[in-house]
């Protein structure tokens, strides 16, 4: 072998090296990746303790069998449960203008239910107390 051989195989084998080197770190990083996202949506389906009944079109359940068929959910159920709360995380500013209104709406009965009280004369029966759209209950990130 000549010198000029052995310095060309040399650099082919750097070269070789050199992507197999990245391929190496481009798999440890999808690895990882999946492993982050495998955290994630564990920790979501975590604290699912309602069960609701849905219907959902043709190209929704499609996408739902996506996610069961790349292994990233056991179920269709456990898919349309983590697209529900991200759905919920991202529509965050609307739940806040919700729960303000729901909060001046109750308010309010309470003022007419006092109004009525005075004017009837007659105390208003006691219902059993509602569970207020408060911050308190959203569900924490």
């Amino acid at each position: 072998m000549t010198d000029n051989e052995t310095k060309k195989t040399t650099k082919e084998g750097k070269k070789q090296g050199t992507f197999e080197d990245f391929g190496n770190q481009v798999e440890k990083f999808a690895v990882r990746t999946a492993d982050s996202i495998k955290k994630v949506i564990d920790k979501a389906l975590a604290s699912r303790n309602t069960v609701l009944t849905i219907r959902v079109n043709d190209e929704s359940n499609k996408k739902l069998n996506m996610l069961v068929e790349a292994g990233l959910f056991k179920s269709r159920s456990e898919s349309a449960a983590f697209l529900i709360q991200e759905g919920i995380k991202n529509q965050e500013p609307l739940f806040s203008k919700i729960i303000d209104k729901l909060t001046k709406m109750e308010k309010i009965r309470d003022e007419l239910k006092v109004i009525v009280s005075k004017e009837v004369g007659v105390k208003p029966t006691e219902e059993p107390k509602k569970k207020k759209a408060t911050p308190s209950t959203k569900k924490s990130k």
